[in-house]
């Protein structure tokens, strides 16, 4: 028999208004421009700029309760005007958030036009003399180039792709030739098929002289050992002394093995830091500011403010009229939230930044790595007194300008480690020491992951060799063998 019980539960829910404003502080810069522009274009009753009065007559306080309807009727008594025209004078930085500082430099990124990198290719194909079939063929070709420059499938299935897809049937020793073409194109390199095959061309294109005919020897013959950098077995496989093998390396090294970067034509998109936070030091002391183009200036719409003070004036028994209340009412509650949630955002971003700051501010102040101390969310969490997921927001994807460089802020929070004093260090202080050591080696010998554990002992830093492996590996340095130089 089906029981039914009745159950008392106190639960914790966040409203629709805080799940916004927490989105709103994930943003960077860049993206919250454009969550601003999207909130002008959908909400009339937000405005970009000064307002032309002196005073702003609103409600004194934000309401955040949803509006309730029964029976899809809607009464006038629900909507309270005079919340929104009380006779009280409200200050207009209730109503407006401006960012911009009359220091701040306006600065903006030049928009350059011009051909992509495939139409620079397709253009060059119109100086060869090509019936319409090979020229439908070689302009396929250059649309499997992809944006380093490489035609990194199989002839075979191009072949296949040409039959179903443009009905052209072609043989794949034609598609070769055709291949060959594409090849002969600038710059350098371009439609290679793999690494060798695109070094081999651009040192075939050049005068030979005795270092180039030999590096062209090492790349037909003897990739595998040039790329693992077996030096030792080169030598005594090419029967050439060690100057000889070093020149002939270097004319490998000054090659492009992506050349499909290598013209201002490329279709690559740049991506352009914007810092959300600019850190000086002014006269021995830090100082932070946030972004000044982190928002424009905003307030409340007055046209929407006369349009609901018209409809206080006006027949309250008109249904026409309180249904056009009732969409100014929610279009005003977005305003004014959308200016509010600005206003907590920028706090809660200058609060979490500060709290950083003054936890590294040895760091801020010298530029040492080594001075930066072991820093993990809880510690900022408790600190300012806002949940751990807060600081995270705000520190994801967001970058600060320092004098020492642009920074992510997530770079300065790591995990802890003991020295031999006993005192807790940063990691990250550990892979900066890593990092000098691998810089200052000689090349000839490059110091080994024992030899570096080594190192980072009578340092003071006792970590395991594959603790040293796993820091080289995050800093992308490449093992030993890989770092030998002649």
């Amino acid at each position: 028999m089906l029981k039914q019980q009745l159950n008392q539960k106190l639960l914790q829910k966040l409203s629709p208004q805080q799940i916004q404003l927490m989105k709103l502080i994930q943003l960077p810069t860049l993206a919250f421009e454009q969550k601003i522009k999207e909130e002008l274009e959908s909400n009339p009753a937000l405005e970009e700029g000064k307002d032309d009065s002196d005073e702003i007559r609103a409600d004194e306080e934000f309401e955040s309760s949803e509006e309730q309807r029964e029976d899809e009727r809607i009464e006038a008594e629900d909507i309270n005007v005079d919340d929104y025209l009380s006779d009280d004078d409200i200050p207009d930085y209730r109503l407006q958030a401006n960012n911009y500082s009359a220091d701040d430099e306006e600065s903006k990124v030049p928009i350059t036009g011009g051909k992509s990198f495939h139409e620079f290719l397709i253009e060059q194909l119109g100086t060869f003399p090509l019936e319409e079939q090979d020229r439908k063929i070689a302009e396929y070709l250059v649309g499997n180039i992809d944006d380093d420059g490489y035609i990194r499938r199989d002839l075979l299935a191009i072949v296949d792709d040409l039959a179903f897809t443009q009905n052209i049937f072609v043989e794949e020793e034609h598609l070769e030739k055709i291949l060959k073409l594409i090849q002969s194109l600038e710059p350098a390199g371009v439609g290679a098929r793999n690494l060798k095959e695109c070094l081999l061309i651009q040192l075939r294109e050049e005068e030979k002289s005795f270092h180039q005919r030999l590096a062209i020897e090492i790349l037909e013959d003897h990739f595998d050992e040039f790329i693992k950098k077996h030096y030792t077995k080169l030598v005594q496989r090419l029967e050439v002394d060690q100057e000889d093998l070093r020149r002939a390396i270097d004319e490998i090294t000054r090659l492009n093995p992506k050349p499909g970067n290598s013209t201002s034509n490329s279709s690559r998109d740049v991506q352009v830091v914007v810092p959300d936070y600019t850190l000086r030091i002014v006269e021995g002391e830090l100082e932070l500011s946030l972004n000044g183009r982190n928002a424009p200036e905003l307030n409340v719409s007055r046209e929407y403010r006369e349009m609901l003070e018209t409809y206080r004036q006006g027949q309250k028994e008109n249904k026409a009229q309180k249904e056009a209340a009732l969409f100014v009412k929610q279009k005003l509650d977005g305003a004014k939230w959308f200016i509010e949630a600005i206003k907590q955002r920028q706090q809660t971003l200058m609060l979490t930044m500060g709290a950083i700051m003054e936890y590294q501010k040895e760091y801020f102040l010298s530029g040492d790595e080594t001075k930066l101390r072991p820093m993990i969310l809880k510690d900022i969490a408790d600190e300012i007194g806002m949940d751990i997921s807060t600081v995270s927001r705000v520190a994801s994807n967001k970058y600060v300008s320092t004098p020492y460089g642009t920074f992510l802020i997530k770079e300065f929070f790591s995990e802890s480690m003991k020295n031999e004093a006993g005192e807790d260090v940063s990691t990250r202080e550990i892979k900066k020491i890593l990092e000098d050591s691998v810089a200052e080696e000689d090349k000839r010998k490059p110091l080994t992951d024992d030899k570096l554990a080594k190192l980072l002992k009578d340092k003071g830093y006792p970590i395991a060799r594959r603790t040293v492996a796993k820091y080289r590996e995050q800093l992308d340095i490449p093992v030993a063998r890989l770092r030998k130089e002649l």
